[in-house]
C-alpha cells in the first residue's frame, strides 16, 4: 500500500507530472534514434558500398572529438548552473550567452584544427570533401543546444525537433543518394537537418521563452569553459581508443576497412544506447534506495548479457539483412563487440549507478583514463597487424579494463562499509 501511494502522489504532483513527460519523451527520442538509421542502412550500404560508408564513418570518428570539443562539460556543467536558476531569465541569458560563445570559439579553434590537420595528413586530405561536409554538423549542434531544453525540463521540444529532423532527412536519403559517389550527400542532408533544428530552436528559446542573447566579455567566455574542463576531460579521454582507433584504421587502411568496422559497430553503438534508457531511469531511483543497487545490477547485467548472447548468435542474420555480401567481416566484428556490451553494462551499474551516485568520481575519471590510455596505446600494433579486427579487439579490451577496474573498486567499498558494520 505504501508503494501504491507514493506512486499515486507521484503521479499527481507536479514535478511527477513533468519527470512522467520527459521519460515519455527521452524514450519517444532514443526509439527514433535506433530506427531511423536502420531504415535507411541497407539501402546505403546497397548504394554507396562499403567504401562509401567508410569515407562517411572516417569523417564521423574525426566529427566526434570536434563535437566532443565544443560540448566542452556544458552538457552537465551548464545544465545544472541553469536549472539551479531557471525562473531567473537575466541570470539564464547571462549563462546561455556565454555557453553559446564559448562553444562558438571552440568552433573556430576546432576549424583552425581541422585544416591543419588535412594540410598535413594525407588520408585527412584524401577526403577532404566529405570531412569539411561532416563539418557542418558542428555548428548544428551548437545552435540546438539540447543541454538548455534538460536543464529547463522541456523534453518535449528535443524530441520533436529531433523526429522532424530524422524524417525529413530519412525521406532525403531515398529520394538524393542514388550512386556510389552521392556518399558526400548522407552528411550533407544530416547536416542540414542539425542546421534547421538549431534554427527552430533558436527561435524557440529567444522568442517564446525570451532568453535574451548578450554580448559577454572575453573572461566570462574562458570562466564558463574553465567551469567545464572536468568533466570535457572525462568525456575527451574514451576517444582515445574509441574514435581514434577508427581514424588510425582509415589512415592505415583505407576506407574499406572502416566500411566494415563500421557495419558491424553500428549494431553494438545501438544496443548499448537502448541500455542507456535503463540506466537514466534507475540512476535517480538508485541515489534515494541504494539499497536496491544489487537489484538493479541484476536487471541490468542480465540484460546486457541477453543482448550480447543475441548479437553473438544472430550476427550472420543481421549482416544478411541489412548488407550486401561485401560486408561479410562485418559478422565478426559484431560478435566480437558483443562482449563489449556486457562490459559498457557493468560499467553502468558499477561505475555511474554506484561509484558517480555515491560522488566517488574521481575513481572514475582515474579508471577512465588509465583504461583508455591503454587502449591509445594498443592501437597501433593492433590496427597495423589485424586491420578492422584490431579495433574491435581494442575497444572490447579497453572496456573490459574499465568494467573489471570498476568491479574491483565496488568490491572494495564493499567490504570496507561491511568492516565499518
Amino acid at each position: 500500500m505504501r508503494i501504491k501511494s507514493y506512486i499515486a502522489h507521484i503521479r499527481n504532483s507536479k514535478d511527477g507530472k513533468v519527470l512522467v513527460s520527459n521519460f515519455a519523451y527521452l524514450s519517444l527520442l532514443q526509439v527514433a534514434g535506433y530506427i531511423f538509421p536502420l531504415i535507411t542502412l541497407p539501402y546505403l550500404a546497397r548504394v554507396i558500398g562499403v567504401e562509401g560508408l567508410g569515407k562517411i564513418a572516417f569523417a564521423s570518428a574525426i566529427m566526434l572529438w570536434f563535437q566532443t570539443i565544443t560540448d566542452w562539460g556544458f552538457s552537465f556543467s551548464a545544465t545544472r548552473d541553469v536549472a539551479k536558476v531557471r525562473n531567473d531569465i537575466g541570470v539564464v541569458s547571462a549563462i546561455f550567452s556565454k555557453v553559446l560563445w564559448g562553444r562558438c570559439l571552440l568552433m573556430l579553434i576546432s576549424f583552425l584544427i581541422l585544416l591543419f590537420l588535412i594540410a598535413f595528413i594525407p588520408q585527412f586530405r584524401k577526403n577532404t570533401d566529405v570531412i569539411l561536409v561532416s563539418f557542418l554538423m558542428i555548428p548544428g549542434h551548437i545552435i540546438f543546444p539540447e543541454w538548455f531544453f534538460q536543464a529547463m525540463e522541456r523534453m518535449r521540444y528535443i524530441t520533436i525537433l529531433n523526429f522532424v529532423s530524422k524524417t525529413i532527412f530519412t525521406i532525403a536519403v531515398f529520394i538524393f543518394i542514388k550512386d556510389k559517389d552521392d556518399y558526400i550527400l548522407q552528411p550533407l542532408l544530416n547536416s542540414i537537418g542539425f542546421l534547421i533544428s538549431g534554427f527552430i530552436s533558436l527561435y524557440w528559446i529567444i522568442f517564446r521563452w525570451k532568453i535574451r542573447l548578450i554580448p559577454v566579455c572575453f573572461s566570462d567566455i574562458i570562466d564558463a569553459i574553465n567551469n567545464g574542463k572536468e568533466i570535457f576531460l572525462v568525456r575527451l579521454i574514451p576517444n582515445l581508443y574509441n574514435s581514434f582507433s577508427s581514424i588510425f584504421l582509415g589512415i592505415i587502411c583505407g576506407d574499406f576497412a572502416n566500411g566494415i568496422l563500421d557495419a558491424g559497430r553500428k549494431f553494438v553503438t545501438i544496443s548499448i544506447q537502448f541500455m542507456n534508457v535503463l540506466s537514466r531511469t534507475f540512476f535517480p531511483f538508485i541515489i534515494r534506495r541504494s539499497d536496491k543497487h544489487g537489484l538493479y545490477a541484476k536487471i541490468n547485467l542480465s540484460f546486457a548479457l541477453s543482448i550480447g548472447l543475441i548479437l553473438f548468435i544472430f550476427a550472420p542474420f543481421l549482416v544478411n539483412l541489412f548488407y550486401t555480401p561485401e560486408f561479410y567481416d562485418a559478422i565478426t566484428i559484431i560478435r566480437i563487440m558483443s562482449l563489449y556490451v556486457v562490459f559498457m553494462a557493468a560499467v553502468d551499474v558499477y561505475g555511474i549507478n554506484f561509484l558517480i551516485a555515491r560522488k566517488y568520481d574521481k575513481i572514475v575519471r582515474n579508471i577512465t583514463i588509465l583504461s583508455s590510455l591503454i587502449g591509445f596505446v594498443l592501437t597501433f600494433p593492433f590496427v597495423i597487424y589485424l586491420s578492422y579486427y584490431g579495433v574491435a579487439l581494442i575497444v572490447m579490451i579497453s572496456g573490459g579494463i574499465m568494467a573489471f577496474m570498476m568491479i574491483y573498486k565496488y568490491i572494495n567499498i564493499i567490504n570496507k562499509s561491511n568492516e565499518i558494520k
